[in-house]
């Protein structure tokens, strides 16, 4: 049996031009030490961006990066679908600007918004469109300025976060439907809106009229990812047919390095075959993952024909997953 699969073209990513440490954040009177971040979060450093750096910006720039790299020009792209929690606007989308600053006049572009899943959602809906033959060429885009919601007097949070993006182009192309297929094998998302208050920004349009800062409650958060990830990571393998030991890649969200290292275990993956960059980008929310494939396919670590599974887990709860043949 002939079907589509949605295959990766080109990858690309972009990251605001200052590096704030650990210790830089205890120098602008943050009551916190580089130690006490890394034992808990695994976090060194993360970007912050400037105020002419915006989610639009970022997104962009990591968007041409990757159409290059694909050797496309935009004219070729029929939709851009972008995972943000921090568009540059209440509307219009800020997928449409990143649509106009690449000159591409056709097609359609929209946001998703699933903070930290944002990208597993994004690449879901760009697949679907891919599959079902109503697209032929997609730019998948994670991009966030998340600094711009952390209460910098709150070292619970404003220690965790960081801004960049990261940029997928798919094709189209024809596969056999078995998991030896490239592209996109198997998506998988979820979300339980009951836990609301345990991962929340505390304002918008609707109700405060302004934006907020994030609140988290962050064992509650930590319990539910570790939880969460592994269901949705065996839902992933058991769709595409595939064992753990099969997996060349995990490229998880970078939230937390402990998570991480869990879900490592869980799939008793050695840590080589880990991607985490954690360390030096903090958690950038919908932009983490795309970014982590940016680096692993640019070193040389991610290979065609390599099996990719993404993971992630943000607010709301929403949570999901990814299996992809490079």
């Amino acid at each position: 049996m002939t079907i589509l699969r949605s295959v990766v073209a080109g990858v690309g990513s972009a990251l605001p031009r200052e590096r704030v440490s650990n210790d830089a954040l205890v120098a602008r009177g943050v009551d916190t030490s580089d130690e006490w971040i890394r034992q808990r979060t695994g976090i060194g450093g993360r970007y912050v961006a400037a105020p002419d750096e915006t989610t639009v910006t970022l997104a962009t720039a990591a968007a041409r990066q990757a159409l290059e790299r694909a050797g496309i020009g935009a004219d070729a792209v029929d939709v851009v679908v972008l995972g943000t929690t921090t568009p540059d606007d209440t509307f219009p989308a800020a997928a449409t600007q990143v649509q106009a600053a690449l000159g591409m006049r056709r097609g359609f572009a929209f946001d998703v918004q699933a903070v930290c899943s944002g990208f597993v959602y994004a690449l879901a809906m760009a697949d679907n469109f891919l599959r079902l033959g109503q697209a032929k060429t997609a730019l998948v885009i994670g991009a966030e300025t998340f600094t711009r919601l952390l209460d910098w007097e709150d070292r619970t949070t404003c220690v965790l976060f960081g801004d960049g993006a990261g940029a997928l182009v798919l094709r189209a192309e024809p596969g056999t439907g078995t998991a030896a297929d490239r592209g996109v094998l198997t998506t998988h998302l979820h979300s339980d809106g009951r836990h609301r208050d345990a991962l929340y920004v505390d304002g918008g349009p609707s109700t405060t009229g302004t934006v907020g800062h994030v609140r988290m409650k962050g064992q509650e958060v930590f319990r539910h990812a570790v939880n969460r990830l592994a269901e949705v990571v065996d839902e992933a393998l058991a769709a595409a047919g595939v064992s753990a030991a099969e997996i060349d890649w995990l490229v998880p969200h970078q939230a937390n390095r402990r998570i991480i290292d869990a879900m490592g275990r869980k799939l008793g993956l050695p840590p080589e075959k880990v991607v985490v960059t954690v360390e030096r980008h903090a958690n950038t929310s919908a932009a983490s993952i795309p970014l982590a494939l940016a680096e692993a396919a640019a070193d040389g670590r991610i290979r065609p024909g390599h099996l990719v599974l993404i993971e992630a887990m943000g607010g709301g709860f929403t949570w999901g997953s990814s299996l992809i043949r490079w």
